[in-house]
């Protein structure tokens, strides 16, 4: 396995593949920025934090922390990966690395240009090779996707041997991070064109747990209830994390956890497009202020009254006195000389009513002006505004944390010290308020309207710049929810343990982008379909695409006979026959034949296809084709 890129992404995934699948690694990372002379012990420090970070996975996998199992006789440089300095992913690096003997590579720079150049080398060099791409345009990805499948078809190769996967972080951790903002306990997961609705139900009462659902996914921590609870980071293995695919024993067992159950699947439906001038930034729907439409409401009103007048008291059909009435309204009717005194009142009234219509029109147009010239800038928080999300930083994952609340109408103001953030035009599309301006510096929350707001959401790149807005957040509102986007899990326990002291009665949660997103791209790079991820707190659980051919752990057992606790339960079955040409086509979680009410005991056959929800550990064994040895439940990571 080949790993080429730079940052917290790329070391996830090499630990992950190594610790986890137990593959031979190789990671192609940038040389650092110090001087030449430094290179070795740079190389040697680099090598050193991989083995940490892999022997951390690793232990945390095993299910126990005494060094026992699969792993417990590595060292941490054993298990690191095999590290590589280039400044580009040339032909030669590519080859130093054995690209020509690798079964996958991937490719995880945070440029997509980078990624997309080297992807086309990469299936020149060798053309069976799978690839798992990271990029950030979705569109561009699936064109890529497409172009580098038909070229393994012209070549005449299987293409499920030169798979192409594109994938993209920001994706794969934007629910998770936004579900965790949210009051409520429901999750909305998107898996390639399903809405999966999962909910945190609390301990049981003496009526017994919520609804059962489809299936229960997990049991939380015992300090998930606790709001300045750890979910248990500080001791991921042990009795106090969650719990992974629990049997229904341990579930009814356990009366002190709650627990996270999958209560529906739908289908999503594409957006209908909003009309001719969706998306172009017109907004046509606040184009008068509240004021001015009432204000033409009461001269409609107006117009109305004195037409139901001249009905009463001219004997008038309901057309013809409401035609005299706008003739008298905009003043160009002939006056009522020889008319009777209601007529001329009447008359009179309606003039007068007219008058009044002209500074309406003007101030009409006025604030048509105003509206069309702010549509290209950015919104201030209203005065009113409360109980809104305050979303800092909108880079990648914040862009995509902006969507994704903004679908669930949630309220947001964001924060960003970059005019030219790639977020910002996302949220001068949707017309969300937006203060530009360092979070660090006085005032700027304040700005965001922070003492009103029901969570802050710091997901900038920098773990110093989030815990410092979560402490300035913290003094103007000690019960403020906060979730912290933080790479160290060092410096995740240590923030825990000082906003605990320090607020014990606020809720405050980190969440890692490499580490909800790494366990799928190295499930990709291992040959199956990752569908999508569902966050259990700071574990994640995959749901996976699998053949069935090829497993005896699936092949000849039936559907209640697969469940292995705490490594990997079926959930959909598709039954739909395939014909030899699709055999080895995408799999697609939309699939006509796509059965979430299983029957218990059918029995799987070769040529079913299943849909599963796994550990990381447990899709390693799946994929390695041996069965659960373990006797405890998976502790959740």
């Amino acid at each position: 396995m080949v790993v080429c890129g730079a940052g917290a992404l790329a070391h996830r995934l090499a630990a992950e593949l190594r610790g986890v699948y137990r593959e031979q690694v190789v990671l192609v990372v940038p040389p650092a920025r110090p001087a030449p002379a430094a290179g070795r012990a740079r190389r040697t420090t680099t090598t050193a934090l991989l083995g940490r970070i892999t022997a951390a996975v690793t232990a945390r996998t095993t299910g126990n922390g005494n060094g026992s199992g699969t792993n417990g006789g590595e060292s941490a440089d054993e298990l690191a990966p095999r590290v590589m300095e280039a400044v580009e992913l040339s032909d030669d690096v590519l080859a130093e690395a054995g690209l020509a003997q690798a079964a996958a590579l991937a490719l995880v720079h945070d440029e997509d240009e980078t990624n997309i150049r080297a992807a086309l080398a990469a299936r020149r060099i060798n053309p069976r090779l799978r690839l798992v791409i990271r990029l950030y345009n979705r569109k561009l990805g699936q064109y890529l996707e497409e172009l580098l499948g038909q070229a393994a078809a012209v070549a005449g190769l299987d293409v499920g041997d030169a798979s192409v996967t594109v994938l993209s972080d920001a994706d794969t951790a934007a629910p998770a991070l936004a579900a965790t903002a949210l009051t409520g306990t429901h999750k909305v997961v998107h898996a390639d064109g399903l809405l999966l609705r999962a909910v945190e139900q609390p301990p049981p009462t003496a009526a017994g747990r919520g609804a059962p659902g489809i299936a229960t996914l997990a049991l939380l921590s015992a300090t998930a209830n606790d709001p300045a609870g750890a979910e248990g980071s500080a001791d991921p293995s042990g009795d106090t994390g969650p719990r992974l695919l629990p049997d229904d024993a341990t579930v009814a067992a356990d009366t002190t956890r709650g627990a996270l159950v999958l209560q529906t699947v739908a289908y999503e439906t594409p957006s209908s497009g909003g009309g001719r001038f969706a998306g172009r930034g017109v907004p046509f729907g606040s184009l008068f202020s509240r004021r001015l439409r009432w204000s033409l409401a009461g001269l409609v009103g107006a117009v109305l009254a004195m037409a139901i007048a001249s009905m009463a008291t001219a004997g008038d059909n309901p057309l013809h006195a409401t035609y005299l009435t706008l003739l008298d309204f905009f003043a160009i009717n002939d006056p009522a000389k020889d008319e009777d005194a209601a007529r001329k009142v009447l008359q009179l009234l309606s003039a007068l009513v007219g008058l009044l219509l002209l500074p309406v029109i003007f101030a009409a147009v006025l604030e048509a002006l105003g509206t069309f010239r702010s549509a290209s800038s950015l919104r201030r928080p209203p005065r009113g505004l409360s109980g809104h999300v305050v979303l800092l930083g909108l880079g990648k994952v914040g862009t995509r944390v902006l969507a994704r609340l903004r679908d669930l109408d949630i309220p947001v103001v964001c924060v960003e010290a970059d005019p030219e953030a790639r977020g910002v035009s996302l949220a001068r599309r949707l017309r969300v308020p937006t203060v530009i301006g360092d979070v660090t510096e006085e005032g700027v929350l304040e700005a965001a309207k922070i003492h009103r707001a029901h969570a802050l959401l710091a997901l900038t790149s920098a773990d110093t710049i989030n815990l410092e807005a979560a402490l300035i957040a913290r003094s103007v509102r000690p019960r403020l929810r906060v979730v912290l986007r933080l790479y160290d899990d060092a410096f995740a326990t240590a923030v825990y343990r000082t906003l605990r002291a320090a607020h014990p009665h606020a809720l405050t949660r980190s969440r890692s982008v490499s580490t909800l997103a790494a366990p799928a791209f190295a499930g990709a790079m291992m040959g199956r379909q990752i569908l999508g991820a569902i966050p259990v707190e700071r574990a994640v659980l995959l749901l996976a695409a699998v053949d069935c051919a090829g497993q005896p752990s699936l092949v000849g057992r039936k559907v209640s006979e697969t469940f292995r606790p705490g490594a990997w339960r079926v959930l959909a079955l598709d039954t739909s026959e395939r014909d030899a040409a699709a055999e080895h086509s995408r799999t697609s979680a939309r699939s006509p034949g796509l059965t979430w009410q299983l029957d218990p005991d059918y029995v799987l056959r070769p040529q079913d296809r299943v849909v599963i929800a796994a550990t990381r550990r447990g899709l390693a064994q799946l994929l390695a084709h041996r069965p659960e040895t373990t006797s405890r439940q998976d502790s959740g990571q």
